[in-house]
Parts: structure tokens; sequence; C-alpha cells
């Protein structure tokens, strides 16, 4: 049960309505996570406005996906881990192998998606202040400097997300139950 009000396209704030409205028009269903932040239109408008950016940034869809899901996991947000999931699965044509390492914090078959989580973690980890060897290690990979910023900005967009479902509790869309996550403590950063 959810501690904070999860409004829909009728009880929004005026501010947030019209948002709310599209977010709903565009996933065919209203996201919880959408509902919750309507509760300050300013929140859901940074949510809405950074999703925006980052999904302009040079990662690919399934790398964005693996900093959401590896972001979600750490904070222990299965809201996000679960919607996340979705998108990995239906969107960034992510197998099973790659969503389920991600999800479970552990490394996968994808050696590049492998090298964004461990770089996510360090990012969450250190708060930004990451050894030498692991941005080394995350340009090996084949990532640039601007990659290694996006990853930042990934964090800091799964982090709104992440704590504002923490703060609210909020409860899981029955369109997103099936990706719901079976572990929700939260995985070391390391």
């Amino acid at each position: 049960m959810t501690r904070l009000p999860v409004h829909t396209a009728v009880t929004a704030p005026e501010a947030a309505r019209e948002r709310v409205q599209n977010a709903e028009k565009a996933n065919g269903f209203l996201p919880n996570l959408i509902g919750l932040l309507a509760n300050a239109p300013t929140a859901l408008e940074t949510y809405q406005t950074v999703s925006g950016i980052n999904a302009r940034a040079g990662l690919t869809l399934a790398e964005r996906e693996a900093v959401q899901i590896t972001a979600a996991i750490t904070h222990g947000c299965g809201f996000c881990v679960a919607g996340h999931t979705a998108i990995a699965y239906k969107k960034a044509d992510l197998k099973d192998a790659a969503v389920n390492a991600l999800r479970d914090g552990v490394h996968g078959p994808d050696a590049r998606l492998n090298a964004v989580a461990d770089f996510t973690r360090a990012v969450i980890r250190s708060r930004g202040r990451v050894e030498d060897a692991e941005l080394n290690a995350f340009r090996a990979a084949g990532f640039s400097d601007a990659n290694a910023l996006e990853v930042v900005l990934g964090v800091s967009l799964a982090t709104l997300c992440n704590f504002a479902n923490n703060l609210g509790q909020t409860d899981i869309n029955p369109e997103l139950k099936p990706y719901a996550w079976n572990n929700p403590t939260t995985v070391a950063a390391e």
C-alpha cells in the first residue's frame, strides 16, 4: 500500500494534469510513479525532462537500461526494477540471461552491459569519486568520457525515481507485475 497519494489524470494537481494525461496515453496505462510524482508537479516535470534528455545520450537503450536496473537494485526500488525490466525486454530486446544478470547484480553474457553495470555501481558507491582503475576499465570496454558522464546522468534520473518510489512505497502496476523483482533487498554497490 502506498504511503503517498498516487494521482490519476482527474485527481492530479492542475499543474501536473497534462503531464499525467500524456504519460497515460504514451504508456497505455498510468505508471504509479507518474501518479506519485504528480504530488509535486516540479518533480514530475524534472523526471520527464531528464528522461527525454537521457534518451538522447550516446549510450544505447540497452546500456541506459543497464544503468537504470543497476541503480534500482542498488537503491532497493522494486517498482523501477520492474519498469525497466519491461523496457529491457520490450524495447531494448535484451534476453533473459542479460536481464537476469542485471537484476541479480552479477555479470552476464554481454561484456559492455557488465562494464556499464560495474561503472554504475562504482559511481553510486563513490558518489562519483570512482577510482582511476574503475574509469579505465569502463574506457577499456569501449566507452568514452562522455559515456561516463552519461552514466552519471542516468544515475541522477534513477535516483529521483528510486528515492521517490521508496519514499512513497509505490505499488507496482498490474501491467508491470510480470516483471516484478523477487529480491527487493539492496545490492551492495561494492
